[in-house]
């Protein structure tokens, strides 16, 4: 887990390079350096060491006559490591970077899709005069990347860019924020500056300056159900899920497992235990707040498992401090509110390990979001003829209550699809001054070869797994340099859960994550489990009307609202917070989201 730089564009400052190495320190603080390759272009690379501790790993990294900076983990290297020895290659170190670089001189630009794992990377061909790299199948790793006149840049953080270069806040990316809580790949705040999409690699030709890119991954387009029985199903998954997490256990550090006592976590923790021959270290947030806090389910698995468990009490003045100073960890406008818990959890437990696994991806792949139970209860509306529903709406529309205006707006809608998408992700946005261009992965959720569940499976996979979670958890963690492993967001976990029925994975009965929680149940008991889902929250609304209220009223000052201007209509806008102070309604998220955007309008000086 590092952070890497790289560009080809020629700086004056003689500091420069070392200034944008430094805005990534803390995404890997073990090593910092920056070399300059056959004087067309800059390398640089902050390692948080891993795997292969001793200094003859550190980046950037050469490899016969090839050049790379690597951030992430190859899972599957050491049996990558072993085919590559029978075809002649030789290593030097014991590191998953050199693994990579053989790789690509052994298959090229196809090196990719023999790599399991969460990676960005890039390497220098002087043999071609290009630059080829490439992100992950899901994501897990972030990168940004800047393409102008006077060259191409790089970078694990989008501040690293923004030192020395002049650019222009994108609007419209803005907008996207707005109703989606976060910018979408491949877009960034600024215009010209873009994230690699997941499962994309690409090559610039240093001597054209010609950038060209491909998806050399997807998820099936057509259904593949190839099982039909569930036993078989759930052998087959369990084994997959028992070496997706051995091999994210290969570590040169301390190790240990989050667990929050739902069924992913638990799962997860329970495979690692599996795999142990000692205790492993657990750990779980405690709210005080009634009805945020959880740990007590975290504390019964960890004793039934035996492992060595920690509960990290919310700091209620941290949780503070973290809201009002959210924009130093996360580098672009990001609005999900659980990513306050993840920070403590992520800060207090990188005084334990280095290394902590997650149950993160598993609600997307086996549909185990309460949001899946209403769409299917709501499925039957949409059978109504739409020009009755419409009078309805109509009628609805003209009663007090913005009760009655949304479910107006649901009647409208052409089909459960459109229900998914715009009912649920743009709730109240009538403050929104513009509208959001359809996303990038609209074609996931309207894929006709696909049924309504496993459509919205795939759309949340490539839009909210990818653009929110994964956001979440990455920069959250490494916010306090520690590594988080997903074994869930393993990419053959994904592909074997879409080979299965869909009733293997949502039951006919509406019991989500069916099959996963069979895999779960032969290590954990069933009770434990038969509780209501609950979401990773703190008490924000409360604050907001409370504790927090003389900053929110602050920072939605006349003159800071200015800085919003081109989004939203600020009279509609204050409504929303005067009905939220007053208990007429909770507006949490539409608060929190303008609170994160304007300070990080003001965080990059745009007052």
């Amino acid at each position: 887990m590092c952070g890497i730089f790289g560009t080809t564009i020629k700086y004056k400052e003689a500091d420069i390079y070392d200034n944008k190495l430094e805005t990534m320190r803390q995404r890997g603080p073990d090593f910092s350096k920056h070399i300059e390759i056959n004087n067309k272009l800059v390398f640089g690379h902050n390692r948080l060491a891993i795997v292969d501790l001793d200094e003859r790993s550190n980046q950037p990294f050469v490899y016969q006559h090839i050049s790379i900076v690597f951030n992430g983990e190859v899972y599957n290297f050491l049996e990558l490591k072993r085919e590559l020895i029978e075809l002649g290659y030789h290593f030097e170190t014991t590191s998953d970077t050199e693994v990579v670089c053989a790789a690509y001189l052994a298959y090229g630009e196809n090196c990719v899709n023999h790599f399991n794992g969460m990676f960005a990377f890039v390497i220098y061909d002087p043999t071609m005069e290009i630059l080829f790299g490439a992100r992950d199948r899901l994501g897990k790793k972030p990168f940004y990347y800047y393409l102008n006149d006077s060259g191409f840049e790089f970078a694990s953080k989008l501040s690293a860019i923004e030192i020395g270069n002049e650019l222009e806040i994108d609007y419209e990316s803005l907008t996207r924020y707005l109703y989606w809580n976060y910018i979408p790949e491949p877009y960034s705040p600024y215009k010209k500056v873009h994230k690699l999409p997941s499962a994309t690699c690409f090559t610039y030709d240093l001597n054209s300056s010609v950038f060209e890119s491909r998806l050399y991954w997807d998820l099936p387009n057509e259904n593949n159900v190839t099982y039909s029985d569930f036993q078989q199903a759930k052998t087959d998954l369990k084994g997959v899920l028992q070496d997706s997490v051995n091999i994210r256990m290969i570590a040169d550090v301390p190790l240990g497992v989050f667990l929050s006592g739902g069924v992913d976590s638990s799962l997860i923790a329970a495979m690692a235990q599996h795999n142990s021959p000692k205790p492993i270290k657990t750990f779980s947030v405690k709210f005080s707040e009634k009805g945020f806090d959880e740990s007590v389910y975290a504390k019964k698995v960890a004793d039934i498992l035996g492992t060595d468990h920690t509960e990290i009490q919310c700091s209620y003045e941290e949780g503070i401090d973290f809201i009002k100073n959210f924009s130093k960890y996360y580098d672009e406008p990001f609005a999900d509110s659980s990513a306050i818990p993840t920070l403590l959890l992520s800060k207090y437990t990188k005084e334990n390990v280095t290394v902590a696994l997650s149950g993160d991806g598993g609600d997307e792949t086996f549909l185990g979001y309460n949001i899946y139970d209403v769409v299917q209860k709501r499925k039957k509306i949409y059978q109504i003829p739409f020009a009755l529903r419409s009078m309805i709406a109509v009628v609805l529309k003209y009663l007090p209550g913005i009760r009655f205006q949304i479910i107006a707006r649901g009647l409208k809608l052409k089909n459960i699809r459109e229900f998914y998408l715009y009912y649920f992700k743009t709730l109240n946005t009538k403050w929104i001054l513009k509208k959001e261009h359809d996303p990038k992965y609209l074609s996931y959720l309207n894929n006709s070869k696909k049924n309504l569940l496993e459509a919205i499976s795939d759309f949340d996979t490539k839009s909210y797994m990818n653009g929110d979670c994964i956001t979440k958890v990455e920069r959250g963690s490494m916010a306090f340099s520690l590594e988080v492993r997903s074994p869930l967001m393993d990419y053959r976990v994904l592909e074997i859960a879409r080979k299965m029925p869909t009733n293997f994975k949502y039951g006919d009965d509406g019991n989500k994550k069916r099959i996963l929680k069979e895999v779960l149940y032969d290590y954990l008991p069933k009770e434990i489990f038969e509780r209501k889902k609950a979401g990773f929250s703190m008490p924000l609304g409360i604050w907001f009307k409370s504790t927090l209220k003389d900053f929110v009223m602050e920072t939605f000052s006349n003159e800071n609202l200015k800085l919003v201007e081109p989004l939203i209509d600020k009279r509609e806008f204050m409504k929303i917070v005067e009905q939220h102070m007053n208990g007429q309604w909770d507006h949490t998220p539409r608060i929190w989201k303008m609170l994160v955007l304007i300070n990080w309008l003001k965080r990059k000086d745009y007052a």
